[in-house]
């Protein structure tokens, strides 16, 4: 079986207080589209781990600190002819030095 993929979903872990910049900017370069809708994703609150080591600049923690946080995981579908500019549009409103996003390819439900 010829399997195409067309599509992606990116995961993206982001404060909470930004979520309604990162759903204006991803609208904005067309992610998230569906048939006649657009701005479909989906969210929910997890709880982000870290540790910033040194020469880091980190949003929230400190230096050589484990750090946990409240989050929110963004999940939505990207064509993969907008995921370049989606990918900017995420890292212009992310206020992390380092955005965790997850890029996973989704197989064309044409195909299957």
């Amino acid at each position: 079986m010829n399997i195409q993929t067309k599509y992606v979903k990116l995961e993206i872990f982001i404060p909470e207080t930004h979520f309604s910049q990162l759903r204006n900017a991803l609208r904005a370069v067309g992610a998230g589209q569906s048939g006649n809708y657009d701005s479909c994703l989906a969210y929910s609150r997890v709880i982000g781990s870290w540790r910033p080591l040194e020469g880091a600049s980190p949003y929230e923690g400190t230096i050589g600190e484990l750090c946990e946080a409240p989050e929110l995981k963004v999940e939505v579908r990207v064509e993969l002819s907008r995921l370049e500019k989606t990918m900017a549009a995420i890292r212009a409103v992310h206020p992390y030095e380092t955005p965790v996003i997850f890029t996973i390819p989704l197989m064309d439900e044409n195909e299957a």
